[in-house]
């Protein structure tokens, strides 16, 4: 992996390209900045792309949408490495306020684990929203795509009004913890990034539908901005 660091100015083109996606009929949301803090110490991503969309039929368009090939081609000199997991929505809404924080969580599952262990992960996860009550949105599910995923199959975001929040659920580590030894002995490995959806001049609000989630993450050589 590279080491060297680039400035800022670099990587806007690539911001500014993938945010205008959210123009694009096939996408409900779409945001792509760099992250507020990364809290793992082996997958060092620098940013994430958040999108929504009605079907897996939409995001298979999109993903070979003309535009988004060419804006992922021009930029793919800066990027290192790419992370994608997706997942259909629990019934979380659409809409996000810009300027919310969100905690996206990836879990990586222990090898055999039947249904019903999965089941209870994801019980497990769901239940942190009962524990927060600032907790704008909770939205969860199993991965469906197997490439780039890097073995993580169960993925999560939590959703709060801002950046205060997050400080907030940081301070209640105990209900935290509380709620993931639950699962422990069916978890491998986690991931955990922060992340603030993007100013009005980045955001597109469309209407609630059900929707297929999807977050990328992408390593920008290299971890540190000028």
């Amino acid at each position: 992996m590279s080491t060297f660091i680039i400035s800022s100015s670099a990587a806007t083109p690539m911001v500014s390209g993938l945010n205008s996606l959210a123009s694009l009929n096939l996408t409900l949301h779409l945001s792509f900045g760099q992250l507020l803090h990364s809290r793992s110490s082996s997958l060092t991503f620098t940013h994430m792309l958040h999108s929504r969309y009605r079907s897996k039929e939409d995001l298979r368009e999109y993903v070979v949408h003309h535009e988004h090939v060419r804006i992922v081609n021009e930029n793919k000199p800066i990027i290192d490495d790419v992370m994608a997991v997706d997942w259909m929505s629990n019934g979380a809404s659409v809409s996000l306020k810009p300027g919310s924080a969100m905690r996206v969580t990836f879990l990586k599952l222990k090898g055999n684990l039947g249904e019903n262990e999965k089941a209870r992960v994801l019980e497990v996860i769901g239940g942190i929203k009962d524990q927060f009550q600032a907790i704008e949105q909770l939205s969860l599910g199993e991965n469906f795509s197997h490439e780039r995923v890097k073995g993580f199959t169960i993925a999560s975001i939590v959703v709060l009004l801002g950046q205060a929040d997050l400080a907030a659920l940081d301070s209640n580590l105990e209900g935290v913890n509380s709620q993931e030894e639950k699962a422990g002995d069916s978890i491998e490995r986690v991931v955990v990034v922060d992340y603030l959806t993007p100013p009005p001049q980045f955001f597109v609000g469309k209407e609630h539908y059900s929707c297929i989630t999807r977050r990328m993450m992408w390593l920008v050589h290299q971890r540190y901005f000028a």
